[in-house]
Parts: C-alpha cells; sequence; structure tokens
C-alpha cells in the first residue's frame, strides 16, 4: 500500500515536472520562431536549475529524469534536444556556471526565481565582473561545445578561454576536445615574444599574443612513414617537407585566418639571397608571418637571422595597406625565461614556439605498441 502511494505521488510530481518544463519550451518558442543561441541557453540554463533543484534534494525518485524525458517526446513529437542525456547535460550547465554567474551576472535575478518555475532569461547580464567580451562569448557558444568544455576542464578561468578559442578558431567539438586534452589554454598567449614592445598599437599586439600558441603538436609527421627510425635525425628539411604536404593540416594546427604564401621563399637584398622556411599572411592580424623552422634547441642567433628576414619582407615584399611582418622560431626546444631575455633588445616582433611530433609518446605506451617491421610482416 506504501509502495503503490510512493508511485502515485512520484507519478504526479513527474506530471507537474512535464508539464511545467513544456511550457518553458513552448514560451521560448514563441519568444522566437527560431531559437537563437542565447534564447536556447537561457532555456537550458532555466531548465537545468529546475532539474537540479528537484532531483538533488530528493523529490523526484530514481529514473525521474528518463521518466520525464520519455513524456516530453510523446506531449511535443518530434522535440529534438531533450533526451535522458541532455536533460542532465542542461543540469550540469546550470551547476557548474551557477557559483561564477551567481555574484557576477543573475544574483539578482536567481535570488527572485521561486524552484516550482523556470525562468529562461537568467542570462541576461546584470553587473558583472565577468567581462563583456567573455559574457558575449559565452551566449555566443553552442550548447554542444559547452558540455564539451564542461566536461573537458574544471577551470573556471581556462573553460572561459576555451569558449573565446572555440569561437575564434571556429573548433569543431572533437577539435575541442583534443585542445582540452592538449591544455591548449594555457598555450595560446604564452609564447616568449617581443609583441608587447614591437608592436606600437596595443590591440594589435594583443591579437597577436593571442593568435599563437607556446608549443604546437605536429602529429601529422610521421618518422615511420618518411624512413626515420631515430627522431633526432630528422632535419629542418624533413619537417619543412611533412609540413607542406599537409598544409591544410598545419593551418588548422597553427592557428587561423592564416594563407600560405610560400617555402623558401626567396628574398634579395644588395646582391645577397635569402630563404626562410615558411612564409605565411595572417587575415586577422593583416601582416606576413615567417616561421623558421629549428629542429634541436633554440639559440640566439636564430633571432638575428629571422631579423634579416623581416627586414627584407617589410622593406621589398610587404604592401602599404599592411601591418609590420611577424617571425615565429618553431624550434624542438626552447627555455622561456631565456629566450624572454635575449628577445626584448630585437626592434621586430618576434616569438620563439616549440613542437612536438606523434613518435615523442610516454616510454611506457611506446614500448607496449608492436615493433613497425614487425607489424608489417603480420600485415
Amino acid at each position: 500500500m506504501a509502495k503503490e502511494t510512493t508511485i502515485r505521488q512520484h507519478s504526479a510530481d513527474y506530471n507537474v515536472a512535464v508539464q511545467t518544463i513544456k511550457d518553458a519550451i513552448l514560451r521560448s518558442q514563441y519568444q522566437a520562431a527560431k531559437l537563437i543561441n542565447r534564447e536556447m541557453l537561457s532555456l537550458y540554463y532555466g531548465i537545468g536549475r529546475y532539474i537540479s533543484a528537484n532531483s538533488r534534494e530528493g523529490f523526484w525518485g530514481t529514473g525521474a529524469i528518463r521518466t520525464i524525458s520519455e513524456r516530453l517526446r510523446k506531449e511535443l513529437p518530434g522535440l529534438k534536444g531533450f533526451s535522458e542525456t541532455n536533460l542532465k547535460n542542461m543540469r550540469l550547465f546550470y551547476e557548474e556556471w551557477e557559483p561564477v554567474f551567481n555574484k557576477s551576472v543573475i544574483s539578482t535575478l536567481i535570488s527572485s526565481i521561486a524552484t516550482d518555475e523556470i525562468e529562461t532569461s537568467l542570462l541576461l547580464p546584470v553587473k558583472s565582473s565577468v567581462t563583456t567580451d567573455d559574457l558575449e562569448s559565452f551566449l555566443s557558444l553552442d550548447f554542444t561545445h559547452h558540455i564539451a568544455i564542461l566536461n573537458g576542464e574544471k577551470d573556471a578561468s581556462k573553460r572561459l578561454k576555451y569558449i573565446q578559442l572555440s569561437l575564434a578558431n571556429r573548433w569543431n567539438t572533437k577539435y575541442l576536445q583534443q585542445q582540452i586534452k592538449d591544455n591548449a589554454a594555457d598555450k595560446y598567449g604564452a609564447m616568449p615574444s617581443s609583441f608587447g614592445v614591437t608592436i606600437k598599437d596595443s590591440r594589435d599586439a594583443i591579437k597577436a599574443l593571442n593568435m599563437f600558441k607556446d608549443e604546437y603538436l605536429l602529429d601529422f609527421i610521421n618518422t615511420e612513414e618518411i624512413g626515420i627510425r631515430d627522431i633526432q635525425d630528422i632535419d629542418e628539411r624533413v619537417v619543412e617537407k611533412e609540413i607542406i604536404h599537409n598544409i591544410k593540416k598545419f593551418i588548422m594546427t597553427f592557428g587561423r585566418d592564416f594563407a600560405f604564401v610560400g617555402n623558401q621563399y626567396h628574398l634579395e637584398a644588395f646582391s645577397e639571397d635569402f630563404f626562410p622556411d615558411l612564409l605565411f599572411f595572417n587575415r586577422e592580424l593583416n601582416c606576413l608571418v615567417v616561421v623558421e623552422l629549428k629542429t634541436g634547441n633554440f639559440k640566439p642567433g636564430y633571432l638575428g637571422q629571422l631579423m634579416t628576414y623581416l627586414r627584407i619582407l617589410d622593406d621589398k615584399v610587404k604592401k602599404p595597406h599592411e601591418n609590420p611582418s611577424i617571425g615565429i622560431v618553431l624550434c624542438k626546444n626552447a627555455n622561456k625565461d631565456f629566450v624572454e631575455y635575449v628577445i626584448q633588445d630585437y626592434a621586430k616582433p618576434m616569438g620563439v614556439a616549440t613542437y612536438r611530433i606523434s613518435e615523442e609518446m610516454p616510454k611506457k605506451l611506446r614500448e607496449a605498441l608492436p615493433d613497425m617491421e614487425e607489424l608489417k610482416k603480420l600485415l
């Protein structure tokens, strides 16, 4: 008897929950014929808050979210995006961001909303310590990307960074997940450079700082395929050849808005010939970007070489409407503190980044894999 009473109580609770969420969905659809992203996120945040309040406090029984999802599909045929998993993701979306926004964006709204209602305008900005750019980026990113970030990164400031990076670089969710695993948030803007003192416009300097990472994974370079057994045997030309062969992948790895100009690009000054390894043009920075490849440790002399290339590019190649050229040394290893120490005396905007290739995996993992020759024999 008691069990039947409990079941009836749960059923009544689910009826209320289904009707409440259904009304919220319909209100949102009435406000916009096609839900724009801001409205969608607001709806999901409100539903997440409602589900959190009822499921975490024990008002709903086991399997409640699954039951509600199934009922919603029956009540609103053709409805997509409200599966059990997505409803749980909405709860996650609310619970993870509520501590951040409760104090900055929606504190005055949250306190006035009853737990038996769903407010779908909770993400509208109030006085906030979160920057306007952060808020606009937050509201512009789609829900799938938001969930990938919430599942992959726990630090709130890094989450905001991934939101901005995802939008700026137009990352798909799979690539975003890989970037989170690679801890890209700590690498963008961390490259030692002279941008801050050599680029006059502070806005352009910030753009340049945020354009490049301090380390790149060139996982398309496979030493087995190019016949090299020892990573140390790779020289600059091999790396350059592999990059040119995979130029699309390199540009996607390197950043946004890059256009490939050429490799071993011929420069000439006073009958002296020079051939920088890679030359790009970046639309966002509106400038030429020269990349010099080095397979060993960073050496100060590389900056002098790069300085020569930049001088000639600015004098003879750069268009009048373009910004001064930028140079990047891409080497195997670099002491960041030492680079910061020596680079500041150069008058041209330059930076130093490092790279890894796919074969540089942990020793235990490398030993666990079969030998390539043995694998070929088996196949």
